[in-house]
């Protein structure tokens, strides 16, 4: 009954994750969820009140654009300008859309042909992946190791690969490996790309997310970016909009309109009263954000103290919201996680071959509760 294409997909993990969980709290367990990213915290208020007041407006209850509003799109420009120093036409260089992650899964098809590579990072956020089969394009996984500072050594592409690649998906501040990026190697992709003639797709949605003083740079602030990638980003993690669906693409013009072509023929846009809200989270004070960071920074050095005292090497990450420890087993470690304790961490084996050997916590919930994941840990024979 289904088509073949669905036969290559594997099981989205957390919807996996999710069944496991609700096996868990069916049984009466109080399980502590450190397992999928979506913050805690609540939208800040202001951004609230902002949707509110748009969503009575009728004005902004028919068709939206399927680009954006052009006021939208200006109040991204400013907020790159402001906060990267990356010049962005509004009408030319930036398109809206319904959360990154929408973006990601869209691109393919706009650039890959049937047997076209897309290189991809192992591991790395799964919708990558699949996003290139759903285009009927082939994956190279290149892998992200420790010894290399969890970043992808390009020169070990082979050159047949190499020939036939058309995106190149990377993404710093890292989910999972909550690793960051030089603006050295994202020079070094400019240059991969500028001499193989491939599009570059930098998944930027952490940024904001940062710890002990640590400011992460966009792909686009590297000399030659422009020329040959956009930049995804997003107002989930930075503002806990993660149900709101709302985000940008932002660069190369040609690349923005090859995203907008698929787009007028697949979605009808975002909703306009959520670009209202997200014009006033862009364009308001940024206060709330430096506050959620100071929490999750408290948060991280509760949980990596706790893991340390425990016996397990892991590094304190300075962005994102994960922590990403090496494990001898990351199924069964989960696994036995979620039977021993309660408590849901993400197997590293669910974002690719080469995350087997980790899981993944996220640090969205309170010090309260990570603490007491400690505890429970502290009681297992781990």
């Amino acid at each position: 009954m289904y088509a073949q294409r669905l036969d290559h997909l594997p099981p989205y993990l957390f919807a996996r994750i999710d069944a496991m969980k609700g096996e868990k709290i069916s049984q009466g367990v109080d399980v502590i969820d450190l397992g999928v990213g979506d913050p805690d915290l609540p939208t800040p208020e202001h951004i609230v009140d902002a949707l509110c007041s748009a969503a009575r407006d009728p004005a902004n209850h028919h068709y939206p654009s399927y680009t954006g509003m052009l006021a939208y799109r200006e109040a991204v420009a400013e907020w790159y300008a402001a906060r990267f120093g990356v010049d962005l036409a509004p009408k030319s260089e930036v398109v809206a859309l319904i959360g990154s992650k929408e973006g990601i899964a869209h691109i393919p098809e706009a650039f890959v042909n049937p047997g076209d590579y897309v290189l991809a990072a192992d591991p790395g956020y799964p919708v990558y992946k699949t996003s290139t089969l759903f285009a009927e394009g082939k994956v190279h996984e290149m892998p992200l190791a420790a010894e290399n500072n969890f970043l992808p050594v390009l020169e070990d592409i082979p050159a047949e690969v190499v020939a036939k690649a058309k995106l190149l998906f990377i993404n710093y501040p890292n989910n999972p490996t909550a690793a960051i990026a030089p603006k050295s190697f994202f020079a070094e992709v400019v240059e991969f790309a500028r001499e193989h003639g491939i599009v570059v797709v930098h998944d930027n949605a952490y940024s904001e997310i940062t710890f002990d003083g640590y400011v992460a740079p966009s792909f686009l602030e590297v000399d030659g970016a422009m020329e040959v990638g956009v930049e995804m980003h997003s107002l989930s993690k930075t503002y806990n909009m993660t149900g709101w669906r709302i985000g940008m693409a932002c660069g190369n013009p040609e690349i923005i309109a090859g995203l907008g072509r698929v787009k007028t023929n697949i979605d009808s846009g975002a909703f306009d009263a959520i670009q209202h809200a997200a014009i006033t989270a862009l364009t308001g004070s940024q206060e709330c954000v430096g506050a959620a960071c100071e929490i999750y920074q408290e948060r991280r050095d509760v949980l990596v103290k706790g893991l340390r005292e425990l016996g397990f090497e892991v590094a304190a990450p300075k962005a994102t919201f994960y922590v990403w420890m090496p494990v001898d087993d990351s199924m069964s470690f989960a696994a036995k996680l979620l039977d021993e304790a309660g408590i849901v961490a993400t197997p590293g084996i669910g974002f690719g071959s080469h995350g087997e050997g980790y899981v993944r916590f996220a640090i969205t919930r309170s010090v309260e509760r990570i603490e007491e994941a400690v505890e429970r840990m502290q009681g297992m024979s781990l």
